[in-house]
């Protein structure tokens, strides 16, 4: 006790990693200077000191003072410490004590004196409820439950502990101290026993930390028991692998890891690979030899390693000779008509032949509507040149490594698409197509730009050294005969587009489908439905019929669908016992297919005022487009409808400038500008329109509809219109003129330049029945489709015999 202390007062002993609970006995280790000051003033045995927690520490001591143990002890006023009897002291080095204390009962701690050499700290009775007699009991009962677990579960525990808290069974404060004590709860943990007071409080604080050591030694015996299970199985296979490698020695049969290494590098040596893909072959067959089988990555070396055996590095067709007349016997065989692409795909293989076989040059690709036997193309191109085919499609790809392939480290990576096609045709020469090439997603995309991959592909000069990501060696594309295909030229990005040269294909007149489908689509379609044509009579009316009123569009698909679909009917009549023959003709083909959805050719040409036929190009080949103009007294203002871009909006008013700028010389009167509002509409609003080439036709029908002049409708106008009335050129002059001869048409006006350029490849029969005429300004457009006023009754003749009816009369020719 401290000089001067009052009676009450006993020495503070504050420790920061032990603490003692009531009946228990520990030696106390202390290497503070104010603990060693206060154990070496003790009269042992016999005194009495007060054991503390001195946490938590006060924010406002020094941190070198709290790290030396001489931290404020003011913090702990109020608190319950423990009052214990000093039994022992030995002092085993200089600066430090050893006490031994036996713990008497808890004491609520008063004021504190730390001006000594050890502080002293007031006691008074801390005194303690017992609660309910059942709840305390019912606590305890679990807590002597968790001890069995926790000695079930494993948990290394003294012999004395179970009898000891056993033995307290019967006194719920004393188990509670005893638990806490001897099963190993932290510091914090005793010192939170110690304040509480309520036995019932402090049982239940106990027995949660109890069952909470209870499920992590539960937890813990579950893994190790898991771990132990894993092992020993480990240890059984690999005592079996060592007993099946004994037997198998004996037997002469050798290892299959290492009969299965030896036949890997066999077939490395004997695929005779480049001298660069031999070598990384090598090394990684070593590393497949030093991994374990069981493991992810020997799996992933020998999938590998099997890629690059499949790839054919050195293997060719053996093809390098082309027969020309062959290949082009071939082509007029599967397909007709077509000659501008016959003959630039004989020309590209000339070339190649001459060159040894070797491509040379742009990359051919076929632009056309659907079903106009693009892919077919190349079908035919490799048979006569006795190469493989393949194709794959890119429409819709947004992942670059669908082309250039994943990387190794991927989980489930895989060569690209092109070294997967080299696989399959399984030579370095095949003809490999490249379908809807028009359809691939472009720009910025967290995976890559696959168009930017595509251009390493397609370039002549690079793609002998292409680079797939997955094998990591330069595959040789050069000897591949590249092809490919599009719907729409210009959805193709600029860089890509470069490197293709261009084979338009715009599509079939009904005499071509008529002919096709005698030559081609018949027969092939009576073997895939069971008859001949002794049950399925056709004549060349029905077939033109067919291709004309309810298959329209510029490719063959609807027009093979409605033949598949006549030829299923007589099937299944056939089937029933339907003997005899079905001869087709007009009422029999509505009975069987309904009206036809499109009109007569010759049932909309009468000259109506503001009404124009216009001329479009769309992905589907070219179409007819109505543009109508109508005029509504108002004050001058333009209504626009119809689904339109900005450059058609731009082109109406751009045609309407025009007209006011030639009213006089048209006919109008300039009050009419702003005495009339003019609505200019353009049918089918669902369907999205933009593009310069119809400002002919809007000039027009603008023109009709201020000057109240009838336009001629058996005529066909397209082109761009300046602010000056110049008539610019326009795209796809061949699609829309195909469009103009199906809708029944037989003249066009078109741009000068579209005349003289664009009409060399229509089919004879369009060039013979189609009169073209080529303008340079609008004025001439005018003169040529704008017919005289109802009250002028003017006779118009035209210079191809072409005679016009007095007034609105319909035109007729011979």
């Amino acid at each position: 006790m401290a000089p001067g202390a009052p009676p009450d007062s006993r020495p503070l002993l504050a420790l920061s990693s032990t603490l003692l609970v009531p009946g228990q006995t520990l030696a106390v280790q202390m290497g503070a200077a104010r603990n060693v000051a206060l154990a070496r003033a003790l009269e042992v045995p016999g005194a009495e000191v007060i054991v503390a927690v001195a946490r938590p520490v006060a924010e406002s001591d020094p941190p070198v003072a709290r790290e030396k143990g001489e931290a404020s002890l003011a913090h702990l006023t109020g608190r319950v410490g423990v009052l214990c009897r000093a039994i022992e002291r030995i002092e085993p080095a200089p600066e430090t004590a050893q006490l031994t204390l036996h713990a008497l009962r808890r004491v609520r701690i008063g004021a504190i004196d730390e001006q000594h050499a050890f502080p002293t700290a007031a006691m008074s009775a801390a005194d303690e409820t017992d609660g309910e007699d059942f709840v305390a009991r019912e606590l305890a009962a679990r807590v002597l439950a968790g001890v069995d677990e926790l000695a079930e579960a494993g948990v290394t525990l003294d012999a004395a502990v179970v009898p000891v808290l056993r033995a307290a069974s019967d006194a719920p404060a004393r188990l509670a101290d005893l638990a806490a004590a001897y099963l190993g709860f932290r510091v914090e943990d005793r010192d939170e026993v110690i304040q509480r007071l309520s036995v019932v409080e402090r049982l239940r604080f106990v027995t949660s930390r109890v069952e909470k050591e209870v499920a992590r030694a539960q937890v813990a015996a579950d893994v190790a028991r898991n771990a132990r299970t894993r092992v020993e199985r480990h240890q059984r296979e690999f005592f079996l692998r060592q007993q099946l490698r004994a037997i198998q020695s004996e037997l002469g049969e050798g290892d299959p890891a290492e009969r299965d290494a030896d036949e890997l590098a066999q077939r490395i040596s004997d695929a005779q690979l480049p001298e660069l893909v031999l070598r990384e072959a090598k090394r990684e067959a070593e590393r497949l030899r030093a991994l374990s089988a069981a493991s992810t990555e020997h799996q992933m070396l020998r999938t590998y390693l099997d890629w690059v055996l499949a790839m054919p590095w050195t293997r060719t067709s053996g093809a390098s000779h082309i027969e020309l007349p062959h290949v082009e016997s071939s082509l007029d065989e599967r397909h007709w008509g077509l000659r501008e692409a016959k003959e630039r795909i004989l020309e590209h293989l000339a070339v190649c032949e001459l060159r040894g076989g070797e491509p040379s040059g742009p990359i051919l690709c076929f632009v056309g509507p659907p079903g106009t036997g693009k892919t077919s193309l190349g079908e035919v191109i490799a048979q006569a040149m006795g190469r493989p085919f393949e194709r794959f499609s890119v429409g819709g790809m947004r992942d670059e490594a669908e082309i250039r392939g994943h990387r190794r480290t991927y989980v489930g990576a895989m060569p690209g698409r092109i070294a997967q096609s080299l696989k399959r045709a399984g030579v370095r020469d095949p003809v490999l197509m490249v379908d809807e090439i028009d359809k691939m997603s472009t720009g910025l995309s967290p995976t890559g730009d696959p168009t930017a991959a595509m251009l390493e592909v397609l370039d002549p000069a690079h793609n002998h050294t292409f680079a797939d990501h997955y094998l990591n060696l330069p595959l040789d594309l050069s000897g591949v005969l590249f092809l490919c295909t599009a719907n729409n030229l210009f959805d193709i990005p600029g860089p890509l587009r470069d490197r293709l040269e261009v084979i338009r294909i715009a599509g079939y007149t009904a005499e071509e489908k008529v002919e096709i489908a005698w030559r081609y689509s018949l027969p092939k379609l009576f073997q895939q439905h069971g008859i001949t044509d002794h049950d399925l009579q056709f004549t060349d009316e029905v077939l033109a019929l067919l291709g004309s009123r309810y298959a329209r569009e510029a490719g063959l698909r609807n027009f093979e669908r409605h033949l598949a679909s006549l030829m299923r009917k007589r099937a299944r009549r056939k089937a029933a016992g339907e003997l005899g023959a079905w001869v087709m003709d007009t009422a029999r083909l509505e009975e069987l297919l309904g009206p036809p959805p499109h009109a007569a050719p010759d049932a909309d040409i009468d000259p109506a005022i503001g009404t124009v036929t216009g001329l479009a190009w769309t992905s589907e080949g070219g179409e007819l487009m109505t543009i109508e103009a109508l005029l509504i007294p108002g004050r001058g203002q333009l209504m626009v409808t119809g689904q339109l871009g900005d450059v058609m909006r731009e082109s109406v008013d751009a045609a309407l400038s025009y007209v006011r700028s030639r009213a006089r010389d048209i006919g109008i009167a300039d009050s009419e500008f702003v005495q009339s509002d003019l609505h200019v509409h353009f049918p089918a609003g669902a369907v999205p329109k933009d593009g310069p080439s119809a400002g002919v036709a809007v000039t027009l029908a603008i023109a009709s509809a201020f000057s109240r002049r009838p336009v001629r409708r058996d005529i066909a106008v397209t082109g761009e219109v300046t602010l000056r009335g110049r008539i610019l050129q326009v795209g796809g002059a061949k699609e829309k003129v195909l469009a103009a001869y199906r809708g029944g048409l037989r003249e066009v006006l078109l741009p000068s330049l579209n005349a003289t350029q664009d009409l060399r490849d229509l089919p004879a029969e369009v060039l013979r029945r189609v009169v073209f005429r080529g303008v340079g300004t609008m004025d001439e457009v005018l003169a040529r489709a704008l017919l005289p006023s109802a009250d002028e009754h003017a006779v118009v003749v035209d210079d191809d015999a072409s005679i016009v009816r007095e007034g609105l009369g319909v035109l007729e020719r011979d």
